[in-house]
């Protein structure tokens, strides 16, 4: 009977999953296996929050697969070593596993293929975390893409994904189990407990990451054009998360918004094409990181290696982080970050804005800080947006585009909901004031810790410079 081991690593999930469905078909016994290897990552190995989204999305898996006659194997180590002693110790004949595209991944993988192979032993890998993968698209030059509407344009020519695979009903185990680590052992979860906040905002698993997807599909997407920019509303779906650690797969979220689409009742589809369209923003993510590898912490467009950032920025840098500007929007949404590990999306731009053009710290400092506090952390999100913010990078903001966050909490948070939720000093302060309390300053609320319009001027000086 052939045993084959199937390789989990950010596709914690049954259904839509090509390798185990594979492996289904053409062994006999599966061997689902996790290697906990941050070492593989290179310099970005999974930050504090996107560990603990880890461990409890190990949980979930580890219980649905009970659910079908098997279990997850724990290991640690670099999955080089992990997967051939597993296999000369099970006699396992194959590996499957899905792709994934970070530089230090994609090498991590070639190099666990001719581990495996030198052995003696099968390796197949499958497209799961994308569309499309990076190098499927090109320009009319064979080039990689650099800005967004002609990706999604090429993207869109070409025929839909194919419909998700649905799960196994039992996984046949093998002849007898290797030695498993419990999950405790992996010590993902923080020493000091700080993660309150987010047990109290998430549930990860793959059960949970279809029953949002479902909720959301029922008809809050109809809306997502008209509300995805208002952060004081539940106008956004919250899959990042499990879309970044593979609870749930583009194609089954491509697939359940068109079934939307052709559902009685639903919108004229403004929403779901607005929706998608962030499906495609992903997608061009990874897409960019496969082609510039070194973008993670250089700029795609290196005159800005040259950009003259603030030397004494550290002070300035510690109070965006602890939420603790002055700035109501701001403050606002690294309060929500530090609480949830998650930040409206909105927020985000005006934040990495307010950090790279007004305190003009690096954005590097800024990528490392979401990294590090984001439940949904990705490489490839993570870096498209900040050198977006700070106008290096690819489909980059206009040097001159400089969020100026009071009028952008006025515009999308007019009633200063969403500011109150999370910097309660300003709560008792009318709708009208709340984006300007220096106006008439409240107790407790610090004054703001940079002129807005000097820092401004001074930004747009910096960026003239290197034209």
């Amino acid at each position: 009977m052939k045993l084959a081991i199937c390789w989990f690593r950010r596709d914690l999930r049954l259904a839509d999953h090509p390798a185990l469905s594979a492996a289904l078909a053409e062994a006999g016994a599966v061997l689902p296996v996790y290697a906990w290897s941050p070492e593989d990552h290179g310099e970005w190995a999974p930050g504090a929050a996107s560990r603990w989204w880890l461990h409890h999305g190990l949980a979930a898996l580890d219980g649905a697969l009970r659910q079908r006659d098997s279990r997850l194997v724990l290991c640690r180590g670099p999955a080089e070593e992990v997967l051939a002693g597993l296999a000369r110790a099970t006699g396992a004949e194959a590996v499957y596993f899905n792709r994934l595209y970070e530089p230090a991944l994609a090498a991590r993988d070639g190099r666990v293929e001719a581990r495996l192979r030198s052995l003696g032993v099968e390796a197949r890998s499958f497209k799961a975390a994308l569309l499309n993968e990076p190098d499927e698209l090109a320009t009319g030059n064979g080039d990689p893409y650099r800005v967004f509407t002609p990706f999604w344009k090429a993207a869109l020519s070409r025929p839909g994904p194919a419909a998700p695979l649905p799960p196994p009903a039992r996984l046949p185990p093998p002849a007898s189990w290797p030695e498993s680590l419990p999950l405790a052992a992996l010590e993902l979860l923080p020493k000091t407990r700080w993660d309150a906040g987010l047990a109290a905002s998430w549930q990860p698993g793959e059960a949970a990451a279809l029953a949002g997807l479902e909720s959301w599909c029922a008809g809050g997407i109809d809306g997502y054009d008209r509300h995805r920019d208002r952060p004081d509303l539940a106008g956004t779906s919250r899959l990042s998360a499990a879309l970044h650690h593979g609870e749930l797969s583009p194609r089954q979220a491509w697939h359940a918004a068109m079934s939307r689409r052709a559902a009685p009742g639903a919108g004229a589809g403004a929403g779901i094409d607005c929706w998608l369209r962030e499906l495609g923003w992903r997608e061009f993510a990874h897409h960019v990181l496969h082609h510039f590898p070194r973008t993670p912490t250089k700029p795609m467009y290196e005159k800005y290696a040259a950009f003259p950032w603030r030397e004494d920025h550290a002070e300035l840098l510690e109070a965006w982080q602890s939420g603790r500007t002055g700035i109501p929007l701001v403050d606002a949404g690294m309060r929500q970050l530090w609480h949830t590990g998650w930040m409206h999306n909105r927020v985000r731009m005006v934040v990495a804005s307010l950090l790279v053009k007004n305190v003009r710290a690096p954005w590097q400092a800024g990528a490392r800080w979401f990294w590090d506090t984001l439940v949904d952390a990705d490489l490839a999100n993570n870096t498209l947006g900040w050198q977006w913010s700070a106008g290096c990078g690819a489909d980059a903001a206009p040097y001159f585009r400089i969020f100026n966050p009071v009028t952008q909490g006025e515009k999308f948070d007019p009633e200063g909901t969403y500011v109150k939720r999370w910097v309660p000093e300003l709560r008792g302060l009318p709708a009208a004031r709340v984006h300007r309390p220096w106006e008439d300053p409240p107790a407790g609320y610090p004054a703001p810790l940079i002129d807005l319009k000097r820092s401004r001027e001074e930004a747009l000086a910096a960026l003239k410079s290197l034209r």
